[in-house]
Parts: structure tokens; sequence; C-alpha cells
């Protein structure tokens, strides 16, 4: 019998009651219960059941759900007679930050402050009762939205106190999707003065708090501890590439197997692994990411659904406005092989930009990218990481995104790459200066332009293009033994009717070259002198069947040639 799949339910109280599909994850609370770390943050993609797992924990923990016992008899958490006496026996404080996308850091700090407003609603019943004095009545009645920062910064703190008092117990706090707000500020450009707001917060909350039992945190990134947790000595991080809680969030190839078996489906297998496998998390490499494989179950149809679960804004800009090393990687990605890089899973969103390796784990941490293997260095203890794309779903989102940046340019692109094909030399001219007219200034760094660097960083990405469009006609390939401006690419027809290409980029030095034609002279020289044919000629391509084009910039003007 097919399972019941409730598609965007994270209520773990709702997914049992209702007898929806559900894979038990409720060890995670003894195994997290059981380390007694003060305060645990732990990073997984978005999409991978942290709100699940922290619906599940609130609900095990709380004393206002002593009546969810009935929803975890079934589970592995109920044969430890431990555990069952501890359902329903703590305060806990629950919040999400998940809903805050602002565009200002005034309606980010007002969305946050309405979380307090909110929370102190739910605890109304504390205000009169005798625990409390007149002056803790007074700071209750003042948490509104109109409150200073330093009013707000202890809000969660002396909640803490009143249900201590109250319960006579230390409170859980539980806070899902803590850096939502924060990878936001960044984008949007107002991040120093959220993370100063935010550092009060949450230093108030867990590193100041003599109230707080344990906490719990998640979310996609480990933002930087100098950021937001500051002197917070008593975190424990857990990103991708650690151990703990490997096998929770997120599914396990068995898992998926079982449930395909459940459904009736077991023969799909291999495609559901190829379309969905390939997380890491720790030492497993056998992680699925849930949202995928839910809607795979509910709908019998293999799509993009976790990719398209976001707009990938930052990922996009980070990507189209980097350094052509950057690109030169995301091309060997794109062609399926790995990339080296040593990794600082500490995201300090400052240097995305312009830390090495910073990018890498910004998209490690996102899910985009997984772990291969790694090789550690015996002298110095740093680890090496070879790093590729995590599966055929992000294949496809990364084509997609890198689809996106031409999309304004769509006629001009198309037309050139149609141009191309067809050895239209005219027709390759006039599109190819449209679209560098049109794109130059969306691949610079957006701080200090540079006419000589903006030809690099659009062909790198003019060539990522055409490894994404044209990947069924042709097998790309570039070579970056030289040094700048100067880009080789040699495409390989995969069927019989298509001529061989092989391009030259270079950028004019007006020292040397007194006119774009003369350097489109020595770009085709140069495929010449270095003989860039051998390898087409060593698979059988005749000579005559292959074209070469050297192309010359000069700012944001491009000229093409041939030979005669």
């Amino acid at each position: 019998m097919k399972s019941v799949i409730s598609i965007g339910n994270q209520d773990f109280v709702s997914i049992r009651k209702n007898n929806c599909f559900y894979i038990d994850k409720t060890d995670f609370i003894r195994e997290w219960w059981e380390n007694q770390d003060s305060v645990t943050l732990i990073t997984r993609p978005r999409r991978f059941g942290k709100t699940l797992n922290m619906s599940m924990t609130e609900y095990f923990f709380s004393v206002n759900h002593v009546d969810s016992r009935k929803y975890f008899e079934e589970l592995n958490i109920w044969s430890y007679e431990k555990f069952r006496e501890l359902q329903g026996s703590y305060p806990v404080i629950s919040l999400s930050f998940a809903d805050i996308k602002a565009t200002t850091y005034e309606s980010a700090r007002r969305a946050i402050i309405r979380k307090l407003v909110r929370m102190y609603s739910q605890f109304e019943f504390l205000r009169n009762s005798e625990q409390l004095n007149e002056k803790d009545r007074a700071y209750f009645d003042s948490v509104e939205e109109t409150m200073s920062d330093d009013a707000a910064a202890i809000a969660i703190n002396y909640m803490s106190d009143y249900l201590e008092r109250y319960y006579g117990k230390k409170v859980i706090i539980l806070l899902d999707e803590y850096d939502t707000p924060l990878q936001e500020a960044y984008v949007h450009g107002y991040w120093k003065e959220l993370t100063a707001f935010v550092r009060s917060l949450f230093n108030s909350t867990f590193k100041t708090n003599p109230y707080m039992e344990r906490g719990l945190l998640t979310g996609i990134t480990r933002v930087s501890k100098e950021s937001i947790f500051s002197d917070l000595n008593n975190l424990e991080v857990v990103t991708t590439t650690s151990e703990k809680y490997s096998g929770f969030f997120g599914f396990t190839e068995k898992e998926v197997f079982n449930a395909l078996e459940y459904n009736g489906l077991s023969r799909e297998e291999e495609n559901v692994r190829y379309w969905y496998d390939g997380f890491s998390f720790g030492k497993r490499k056998d992680i699925y990411n849930p949202w995928s494989i839910t809607k795979y179950l509910d709908t019998g149809e293999y799509g993009t659904y976790w990719a398209d679960t976001s707009g990938n804004v930052l990922v996009s800009n980070l990507i189209r406005r980097s350094p052509a090393k950057i690109k030169s990687k995301m091309e060997d990605l794109l062609q399926g092989r790995t990339i080296s890089t040593d990794l600082d899973e500490q995201v300090i969103f400052e240097q995305l930009g312009r830390k090495r390796g910073a990018i890498w784990s910004l998209l490690l941490a996102s899910g985009y990218l997984k772990v291969d293997r790694y090789e550690m260095d015996n002298r110095t203890g740093k680890r090496q990481y070879y790093l590729k794309i995590t599966n055929h779903e992000t294949m496809l989102m990364f084509e997609k995104m890198i689809e996106d940046w031409f999309s304004e340019e769509d006629s001009a692109y198309g037309n050139f790459k149609d141009a191309l094909i067809a050895g239209n030399l005219d027709y390759m001219n006039q599109f190819m200066n449209q679209v560098a007219l049109q794109t130059f200034s969306s691949f610079d760094t957006g701080n200090k332009p540079s006419e000589e660097q903006k030809p690099e960083r659009f062909y790198h990405g003019f060539v990522l293009g055409l490894i994404v469009d044209l990947a069924d006609k042709y097998r790309i390939t570039s070579n970056r033994e030289s040094g700048f401006g100067r880009y080789d690419v040699v495409m390989e027809p995969l069927k019989a009717d298509l001529d061989a290409i092989v391009m030259e980029f270079k950028v004019q030095n007006i020292t040397k070259e007194k006119s774009l034609e003369q350097t489109v002279e020595n770009a085709l020289r140069q495929i010449e002198e270095k003989e860039y044919d051998t390898e087409l000629l060593a698979r059988g391509i005749k000579k005559e069947r292959i074209r070469h084009y050297g192309f010359a910039f000069r700012g944001k003007k491009v000229l093409i040639g041939t030979e005669e």
C-alpha cells in the first residue's frame, strides 16, 4: 500500500497523528541528550529535516506536550526507560528564524522582535504567577515591538529565568534556521547592523544564561564565531564533515530503499540513486535529501524538487562575479570532475568574495557539492578536500543557474551559438559584441571594475555557458596553461555532421598590438604553433573539419577572426 505523503508538513505530531510517511529519527534525541553538550549548533542543507527534528525534540521534552507521548511509543526512543521518564518534563522555548527574509535591517530587526513578543504572549500565564515580582511584571509588559535593542537582547534570558522559577527546572532552548536572516543581511547589504543586534541576543541567550539546561540551534551555515558567537566557549558545532548525528538529518540509502519497496518502487533504486544520492555527512556517503525523495514517492516522477526550492541568488552572484580561477574550477565540476581545495567551514560572509576556498565551503554547506575524498598533511594536520557536484539533480541546478546568466540576452546569445555552429563569422561578431556589451558588468565584482579584468571574467563565464548549452552536441575542453588574458577552448563534435572548433581568447596588449586585428592574428598563430589540433586529429577528425577562431578583447569590444 502506498504511503500517505504529507508534502511540506514539518510538525512531528501532525505527521504521526495522521499516519503519514515518516522515517524514525528519534535516536537523535537520545544521542543529543547523552552527549551532554551545553549548546549545539547543527548545520545541514535546506530541506534536510532540521525543522521536523526540532519539532520532534520540542514535543518530546516540553511540559506542554505531555499528552504527545503516544506518538513516540512505537518509535526507537521509547525502548529506553530513562527517556520514557524524560518525555514532557522540561520547559522549552522554541523559536524559528526560517521566515525572516527581509531586505532591510529595520524590517529584519522588527521581525526578530515580533518573534520575542509572540514568545511572551505564549507564556502570558507566567505574568501573574506568584513566582514573578513587580519588577519582573514591568519587564514582561515592556516586551513589545517598540522595545529597545538592549531590552530585546535579554528577552530570552529573562524568560528562561521566569520558566525555571515556575517549573523548578532549567529550560531547553531550540532555535531553528538561526542563519536565515544573516544570509539575507549579506545579500541585501546590512550585515554589520544585523550581526551587532544578533550577537547581543545570542550571547545573552546562550552564553550568560544560568537558567538554560541545553541549547540546540540549526542552520545551513556555520557563521563565524567572531560575527555572532563571540566568546561562546560552550558551543559544540556539528558541520557536514562532522561524525556526530551523521545519520539523523536526511535519509540513508537503506531508509530510501525500504520506502521504495514499501511503495512498490524497488525497480527504481538505481534511477533514484542517480538523481538524488550523493550527500555526505561525516564518513557517511549514502545520504539522500528528504524533500526530493518524498516528492518522488508522492508523484512517481523525477524532477529537480530540492534544487527548485531556493532561488540560489547568493550562490549565483558569487560564482558569476568570481575570479577566473573559480570559473575554471566550475568548468571541471560541470564536466563531472573533482576539484581540490582547503576548506574553512566557519563562513565569514564578508570574505566570501575574497577568501580562498570560501565559496567552496559555502557550496559544500549548502549541499551543492560533496566531499569525494580528502588527504591529510601529516606535518600540518590540514586536510585537502576533493569536491564534486552532489548528484544529477544538483548538476541540473547548476546548469539552469548558468543559463539564467544569459537569460536577458537569450536572442543574442542563442543567435551567437547558431552562428558559431554554422560558421557564419559576420553574425558571430555581431551577436558576440551584443552579448559582451550587455553582460560584462554582471560578471565583474562591482567594487573596482577593471577594463582588463572584465574580459577574463566574462569569457570564463561565456565558456561555462557553452559547456551547459552545447553539451548534447560537443565535448568541450579547455586549456589553462598560459597566464593572464588567454584562454583556449576545444569543441569536439559528438555528431558526424558537425565541425570541430578550436578557440583562442586574447586581451589586446596595447604596447605590442596596434589593433584588435593584430591580436586576432596572434591568437590564430598560437593555435597553429601550439598544435591545438593534435588531440582532435588523434581522435580521427580530419584537418579540413577543424575550424580555428581567434577572439580579441579590448574593454567591451570583441573581434573574432579565422584563417583566410
